[in-house]
């Protein structure tokens, strides 16, 4: 049987879970995961841990924050007046927005908190300052 290698592409089933046990991300009520290993699509610990496996063969791997979205960084939380919210944009809690800063590329936020004046925007990863598990069964090598 073929085990999996740099450069194979793959099809994974996952569950991801958080250190309190909630389940983030999960594939088994959909199709597998494809991704080629070594192509950086996705946490380098979740692609090395698919490395050596066969088909059928399944893996628990914990990644620390560090080595998944990184810490939680408290500059890339902004209070942005209610006012320079375009007219048609009616802020809540866990929206998801993009902002643009000139020609920059557009910055995925999320509305953390909402006031009569003010809207509180989080560009960190929700999944910042998380340790991860994930639940990997490799289900075939493409």
């Amino acid at each position: 049987m073929a085990e999996a290698k740099n450069g194979d592409t793959v099809h994974v089933h996952y569950t991801g879970k958080l250190d309190n046990g909630t389940v983030f991300a999960s594939s088994h009520n959909y199709e597998p995961l494809k991704f080629t290993i070594g192509e950086n699509q996705l946490i380098s610990a979740f692609e090395n841990t698919v490395v050596g496996m066969n088909p059928g063969e399944s893996r628990t791997i914990k990644i620390p924050a560090d080595e998944a979205y990184g810490p939680r960084s408290e500059e890339l939380v902004v209070l942005v007046e209610r006012a320079q919210f375009p007219e048609n944009i009616e802020p809540q809690v866990g929206m998801e927005l993009e902002i643009h800063q000139g020609d920059e590329m557009a910055v995925p936020v999320t509305v953390t908190d909402v006031s009569e004046s003010s809207v509180t925007l989080d560009a960190n990863h929700p999944l910042a300052g998380e340790d991860l598990t994930f639940d990997i069964e490799l289900v075939e090598i493409v």
